[in-house]
C-alpha cells in the first residue's frame, strides 16, 4: 500500500528535576546545599532517509516522544540529558503544524530539529547566598508540550508524465529508465507515483510517473486528486495521450479534460513548461490521430512526439527534448518554512504576561507566568520567597503597580490568590 499522508503525535522530552540534597560527610560539621540540576529533555528531530518512499511507516505507529532528561543528583551531580528521538521521513515530505497549518518543514535532505526539549530544573545549590545558606527548594524542569503534524510526501522529481490510465505512463517510465513499474495487458491505473532517472548523455534527471487523472480529480473524484501533489514539485511535464484511440477515446478532449484538471487544482501547475506525448504509435490509425494533435498545437508551440512506449520508437528523441528544456528551466525554491514554535513562545508576548482588573481582583496570566509557578512550591517557605523575588525581577510587580493596585488587594496569578502588600 502506497501512504503519502500522514497524522502523528511528536513530543520533546520534559526537562529533569532539580535536587533538594545536603552535604552529609564525617568530620564536616556544616555540610551546605549540593543538589545538582536535571538534564535538559530530549529533542524531536526529522531526518531524510534517500531510502524510503513512501510514509507506510507512520500507518500503524502514530505517536513519538523523546525521553526525559533525567532528576539532578545530590553532590552536584546533573541528571542525564534525555536522548534525542529521530524520526526518518523520505525526503520530499513537507511537515506541517496540524493547528495552524503552518508549514514547519521541507525535507528535501539533512535533519532538523521541530521540537526542544525542555530545560533542566536548578537544584538547590543553584540558590545558595549569603544570606541563603540552606536553600531547600529546587525548580522543576520544564514541560514540553505535543503537538500533531501532518506529513505529506511530495515527490521530488524533475519531470512528470501525466495523463489519463493506461495510456502508457508506467510503460515509457521502464523503457527509459531502469525503474520496473507494475504494468498489465488489461485496463490499469498506477496506485502509486514511480521514480526513475533519465541519462540522456552527460545529462540525468528523474522522472516520475503519476497516477492517472480522471475528470473531477480536482475535486475528490479517484485517485488524480490524492496524487497531484507529487507534480507539484516537477519543472516539467511530459502529457502522454494515447493515439491509437482503441476505446474510442478523443484525442483532443482528453488532452483538454487533464488540462481542466490541472488548472483547476492549480494556476502554477497548469502554467508548467509541457510536451505532448502521442503515445501507441505502432497501432494502426494512431498516426491519423498524432496529426490532430499537431494542428491543434499548430499555433502555440507545444512540442508534439510520436512514440511508441511498447517498442522504444521515439522515446530518446522525446527524453532529448525534455533534456534540453530543464536546461533552461530553473529549480524550484523550497516550500517557505514557518517553523514550529514551542508552546511557551507562541503564548508569550513582549512582556510574557498580561494584566486585567475585574469584580475587585487583579488577573495576571501569560506563559511567564506559568513558568514561574512550575518552578515555584507553595509549601515550601524558600520557593515562595524565590517567588517573590521573580515577580520583582520579571517587573510584574512594577506592572500591578502601574495597574493601580494598592496594599491589600487580591491579585490572582494564574489561580494562585494572594494580597498584594507595596
Amino acid at each position: 500500500m502506497f501512504v503519502d499522508k500522514a497524522k502523528i503525535y511528536i513530543k520533546a522530552g520534559d526537562g529533569g528535576s532539580g535536587c533538594v540534597s545536603f552535604r552529609r560527610e564525617k568530620y564536616v560539621s556544616t555540610g551546605g546545599p549540593d543538589g545538582g540540576d536535571g538534564g535538559n529533555g530530549g529533542s524531536v528531530v526529522f531526518a531524510v532517509d534517500p531510502g524510503m518512499r513512501t510514509l507506510m511507516d507512520f500507518r500503524y505507529q502514530h505517536k513519538f516522544v523523546a525521553q526525559d532528561g533525567e532528576p539532578g543528583k545530590k553532590k552536584n551531580m546533573h541528571g542525564k540529558t534525555g536522548g534525542d528521538l529521530v524520526i526518518h521521513v523520505p525526503p520530499g515530505t513537507v511537515i506541517k503544524d496540524f493547528e495552524s497549518g503552518r508549514v514547519a518543514a521541507d525535507m528535501r535532505e539533512g535533519q532538523k530539529t521541530l521540537l526542544s526539549g525542555g530545560g533542566g530544573g536548578k537544584g538547590n545549590a543553584r540558590f545558595a547566598t549569603s544570606t541563603r545558606q540552606k536553600p531547600s527548594f529546587a525548580t522543576s524542569g520544564r514541560k514540553s508540550r505535543g503537538r500533531f503534524v501532518i506529513l505529506e510526501l511530495k515527490t521530488i522529481a524533475d519531470v512528470g508524465l501525466i495523463g489519463f490510465p493506461s495510456v502508457g505512463k508506467s510503460t515509457l517510465l521502464a523503457a527509459c529508465t531502469s525503474a520496473r513499474p507494475k504494468i498489465a495487458e488489461y485496463h490499469f491505473t498506477t496506485l502509486k507515483p514511480n521514480l526513475g532517472v533519465v541519462q540522456v548523455h552527460d545529462q540525468s534527471f528523474v522522472m516520475a510517473d503519476i497516477p492517472g487523472l480522471i475528470e473531477g480529480a480536482h475535486g475528490g473524484a479517484g485517485l488524480g486528486y490524492d496524487f497531484l501533489r507529487h507534480i507539484e514539485r516537477t519543472r516539467l511535464l511530459i502529457h502522454v495521450v494515447d493515439a491509437s484511440c482503441t476505446e474510442g477515446r478523443d484525442v483532443i478532449g482528453d488532452y483538454r479534460a487533464i488540462r481542466q484538471e490541472l488548472k483547476s487544482y492549480s494556476d502554477a501547475l497548469a502554467g508548467r513548461p509541457e510536451i505532448v506525448a502521442a503515445n501507441k504509435m505502432d497501432i494502426e490509425g494512431a498516426k491519423e490521430h498524432a496529426r490532430e494533435l499537431k494542428d491543434y498545437f499548430a499555433t502555440n508551440g507545444t512540442a508534439v512526439f510520436e512514440i511508441s512506449a511498447a517498442t522504444g520508437e521515439g522515446t530518446r528523441l522525446l527524453m532529448e527534448k525534455a533534456a534540453e528544456m530543464l536546461a533552461k528551466l530553473p529549480v524550484p525554491a523550497p516550500i517557505v518554512e514557518d517553523g514550529v514554535i514551542e508552546e511557551w513562545a507562541l503564548e508569550r508576548d513582549d512582556k510574557g504576561f498580561d494584566i486585567y482588573y475585574e469584580d475587585g481582583v487583579y488577573y495576571v496570566d501569560g506563559a511567564l507566568v506559568k513558568e514561574i509557578l512550575a518552578k515555584t512550591n507553595p509549601k515550601e517557605p524558600d520557593s515562595m520567597r524565590h517567588f517573590q523575588k521573580l515577580l520583582v525581577d520579571f517587573g510584574i510587580i512594577k506592572a500591578l503597580r502601574k495597574e493601580g493596585a494598592k496594599t491589600g488587594d487580591t491579585v490572582n496569578l494564574e489561580g494562585l490568590e494572594f494580597d498584594f502588600v507595596d
